[in-house]
């Protein structure tokens, strides 16, 4: 058996995406790969899964190298289809990305990427989804291999508790320009939608959704304020949505009356 760890990656910009291809290349360098990800953009999918539609999957080479899969689901459905049909044990890792924008603060709840490192805490596997502050499909990622490759290595070697998984995202900057590292909490931030209403040639009317980001937190300790000051910012993000604080007041609610 090889000693090398087990390795899935994944992602939702789809599995020719230049943030993929990146993260494969650093994947390589540290244990054996199997790629599964979506044949197509998945961008914005959240945790969405594939229920009333049949899923599709076929290897592919793309860089001349091993084969790949190539699936029509979700990022989420790449995962279950990884684990429960491709992989013939539970990978050591999972690592989703690399997204072609933000997915810092609220995003993350929008995030194919991180719904596909979820989806993998999910099943007991430890997982990362890395994202790059660049939204150009030719963006640059050269400058994020170090770091990605850094938080990998740290996670293969401690682990992550029972349903956590880490949403980690890098600044648009030259590596040089980068000043470390920091572990953050999510910041209180969101998006302030509005629709451009449009109507087609024959009359009918469509929308666009278009809006701008709002950061309401000032606190120093957030993914958003360690982004701006040139940091990588890791947040440790759980899947348990209870509000745990709000338990004992809804207890003195009058519910059984």
């Amino acid at each position: 058996m090889s000693a090398r760890p087990l390795i899935l990656v994944t992602n939702d910009d789809g599995i020719t995406a230049p943030g993929i291809r990146t993260l494969i290349s650093v994947m390589h360098t540290i244990g054996d790969v199997v790629v599964v990800a979506p044949d197509s953009p998945q961008s914005a999918m959240g945790h969405a899964i594939t229920i009333n539609s049949t899923l599709h999957m076929e290897k592919v080479t793309i860089d001349g190298k091993q084969p790949e899969y190539s699936c029509s689901g979700t990022p989420a459905d790449c995962v279950k289809l990884a684990v429960n049909e491709i992989l013939e044990r539970r990978p050591d890792i999972c690592v989703s990305g690399i997204n072609h924008g933000s997915n810092s603060s609220i995003n993350v709840i929008y995030s194919g990427t991180m719904s596909a490192a979820l989806e993998a805490g999910i099943e007991g596997i430890p997982a990362i989804g890395f994202s790059l502050l660049d939204y150009n499909w030719n963006a640059n990622f050269e400058h994020c291999k170090p770091f990605i490759e850094t938080i990998t290595k740290q996670v293969l070697e401690h682990g992550l508790p029972d349903g956590v998984v880490l949403n980690v995202n890098l600044p648009n900057l030259e590596k040089e320009a980068i000043k470390g590292i920091k572990v953050c909490r999510q910041a209180k931030a969101n998006w302030k939608e509005e629709f451009d209403k449009r109507t087609n040639p024959s009359g009918r009317e469509y929308y666009w959704l278009t809006g701008k980001f709002v950061n309401m937190d000032k606190g120093e300790d957030t993914d958003e304020w360690a982004l701006e000051h040139g940091y990588v910012s890791v947040v440790p993000v759980h899947f348990d949505l209870t509000a745990h604080h709000t338990i004992q007041k809804l207890n003195t609610w009058n519910l059984n009356d």
